[in-house]
This record gives structure tokens, C-alpha cells and sequence, in this order.
């Protein structure tokens, strides 16, 4: 991915696509760095690392009066923690994206008179920002169940771990259920499947955030299995995927 001019980014909340109200995502992440200078440090400071923290900032212009608002959502989202995924250009499969667990921190309303209502918005971490991909695209509708396109997404060492963001941005039909689980393989055929992560079954709009217990993964393939039952059901979800 080159140089290029940012006209578009996709924001995810819990259980809403805020990319349409939005004119404005920014991403932050810091390590504190703890001083241990000492006699043998040669007149220099060193350093070594401490906390590490991120955090989600956004604004564009206001809207509400549905779950999939800016302001429903962010009233809904206010002082919980719940799954973030900011993507800088597409939410195709296979794009980049960021995704964490974090707490909707504030939220700002209003401005003068004439000037179209803008909303602010912050997110603070309380997992580190995973640096990963988009698994399956917010715009594709899923009535039945199915699998999703695998990813090449590589071995996970001891100690490091596999993370996934699920926002379920739609849900319709009479008694619609979807259960979203992430399996992993040692090839892209995909011939025997391990379940690595599996997501509570959803029945409506609303976010989910897991990750692996730190044991390594050889497997290098990975890819969402979903299961959709009720009658006539129809689900809009985005899944994102990233090992840290």
C-alpha cells in the first residue's frame, strides 16, 4: 500500500458503521518509556519500556434516531469497553486494518448556529491496538451459513496472540441467529480446520471482541465459519483479524 490521499477510511464501532457520519479518524499509540539511566549508562539516559496504551479519535457530522446512529450508538457505547476497528482506506477482505478493545471515553455534541452539527468522540484502549485485516466485508448480506475467504496471516509465536473484532451492524428476519467463529490450517485449502476463536451467538446488532490464550499456533491459514439460523434471517457483519 503506496502513498495516497485519504478519501476514504471505515470506522467501526461495537455494533455500527459510523464511516458515513464521520469526516475525521485519527489512531495513537504510545509506550512509556521508564528511565533506568545509571553510572554505567555513559552520560546517556536510557530507557526501557513501560504501559502502552492507544487511542481512537473521531468527529463528523451528528445523526440519530436509529441503533445505527452516531448518536444512538455512542450513548449505547458510552463508558463500556467493546470492539473498535479503523480501516485508513477499504473494508475489502484483505485490507488493513486496526483493531482494538477500548472504552468510549467522551462524547461532544453541538456547535453555532448555521454550521452543520458535528459529534467528537474518543476511544482509550484496554487491549493493545492489533495491527491486522478485514475478514469479512461489512457490505455482503449472509442468509445462510457459510465460510469466509482465508487469510495468510502466518504462525503465532508463544506469548503473542490471535485477536478478532466482530461487529454485527444488521440483523432481520423472524428469530435470526449468527454464530461467528474464526479456524485456522497449515495450508489455504483449508482440508482440516481447528477452531481457534468462537464469538457468542448474535441475534441482533452489537460487537464482540476475543483473542487466544497466548499457546503458539503453527497454523498460517485462517478464515470466519459462520452459522445462521431463524427464518428468512439476513446478517451485516464486519470481522477484522490481527496477531500481536
Amino acid at each position: 500500500m503506496g502513498k495516497f490521499v485519504q478519501f476514504n477510511a471505515r470506522l467501526f464501532a461495537p455494533g455500527a458503521d459510523l464511516t458515513g457520519a464521520s469526516n475525521k479518524v485519527e489512531l495513537s499509540s504510545e509506550i512509556e518509556d521508564k528511565d533506568t539511566t545509571n553510572y554505567y549508562s555513559n552520560g546517556w539516559k536510557e530507557v526501557i519500556g513501560g504501559l502502552g496504551s492507544a487511542e481512537i479519535s473521531a468527529e463528523g457530522q451528528w445523526e440519530a434516531g436509529d441503533p445505527s446512529k452516531v448518536d444512538d450508538a455512542s450513548w449505547a457505547a458510552l463508558g463500556g469497553v467493546g470492539p473498535y476497528t479503523v480501516c485508513p482506506d477499504t473494508s475489502t477482505v484483505g485490507a488493513l486494518a486496526y483493531l482494538t478493545a477500548g472504552m468510549r471515553t467522551d462524547y461532544k455534541i453541538g456547535d453555532a448556529v448555521g454550521e452543520v452539527a458535528p459529534w467528537t468522540g474518543t476511544v482509550k484502549s484496554s487491549w493493545p491496538l492489533v495491527r491486522g485485516q478485514i475478514a469479512h466485508p461489512p457490505g455482503t448480506a449472509r442468509t445462510a451459513t457459510g465460510n469466509g475467504t482465508v487469510l495468510n496471516l502466518g504462525a503465532i509465536p508463544a506469548g503473542k496472540r490471535l485477536y478478532a473484532a466482530l461487529h454485527v451492524l444488521s440483523a432481520s428476519g423472524t428469530t435470526p441467529s449468527i454464530t461467528v467463529a474464526v479456524e485456522s490450517d497449515d495450508a489455504a485449502g483449508m482440508a482440516s480446520p481447528t477452531s481457534r476463536l468462537s464469538f457468542a451467538a448474535a441475534t441482533a446488532p452489537g460487537g464482540q471482541v476475543l483473542r487466544t490464550d497466548g499457546t503458539a499456533i503453527t497454523d498460517t491459514h485462517y478464515r470466519l465459519a459462520w452459522t445462521v439460523t431463524g427464518t428468512t434471517p439476513s446478517f451485516m457483519f464486519a470481522v477484522s483479524l490481527g496477531i500481536r
